[in-house]
């Protein structure tokens, strides 16, 4: 019952304190828990970018739409997606797949020939939706991981995706910034959300079931 716990105990904190740091290994542990998430196809179609380093958090400042939590939080994790579905990514991820489970390649080649169908010939906006759903996912599990360990957090989709990208040079990279995650610990005393109940919709109206 850990991960429903901690779930209960999270809460997007709206102040961060500064001057306490989340330690690496539990940063680490957040990290681990993004990568492992599943993904369409298990292409992982996304990067987890990790920002510790103040100056440059003050730089993506610019573009938050809650400056301070940016500020002062300990780390800014941005998850950034592909620009595109490609032909090479797609055998780059098998190629290592069959790799690491000892088959020969071009084991999935019948498989991936399908993914490069229906992927490569999407309209750009369409392709790069799908791929930034796989993100989310993985902020989830991230989200979920800092709650267990007592971490707090804030996902964020306020931010101006244009700076981030300009910032850290995504382009260079073939990615676009999907959503941030705040990691650090809350500012009680300003944490305005803080004390109030957390609200969930009713399970019996949340849940449909078919027996």
């Amino acid at each position: 019952m850990a991960l429903i716990e901690g779930l209960n105990w999270r809460h997007a904190v709206k102040a961060y304190d500064s001057s306490k740091k989340v330690s690496k290994e539990n940063i680490d542990k957040i990290v681990e828990a993004a990568r492992l998430a599943p993904s369409s196809s298990g292409l992982q179609p996304f990067n987890v970018i990790v920002v510790e380093n103040q100056e440059l958090k003050e730089k993506l400042v610019q573009g938050a739409l809650n400056p301070d939590c940016m500020r002062d939080c300990t780390h800014v994790i941005i998850f950034a997606g592909w620009d595109r579905y490609t032909a090479e990514r797609i055998d780059k991820v098998y190629d290592f797949t069959t790799q690491e489970r000892g088959l020969e390649k071009g084991r999935f080649s019948s498989y991936t020939d399908m993914l490069k169908k229906i992927y490569l010939a999407q309209p750009a906006e369409e392709n790069f939706a799908h791929i930034a759903r796989q993100t989310y996912i993985s902020l989830g599990l991230a989200l979920g991981q800092a709650a267990e360990l007592k971490v707090d957090s804030t996902p964020v989709e306020g931010f101006d995706n244009s700076v981030v990208d300009e910032i850290l040079e995504l382009d260079k990279l073939g990615l676009k910034s999907v959503s941030l995650m705040y990691v650090g610990y809350a500012d009680t005393p300003n944490d305005w959300i803080a004390p109030m109940k957390k609200v969930r919709t009713p399970k019996e109206e949340f849940v449909i079931e078919f027996k």
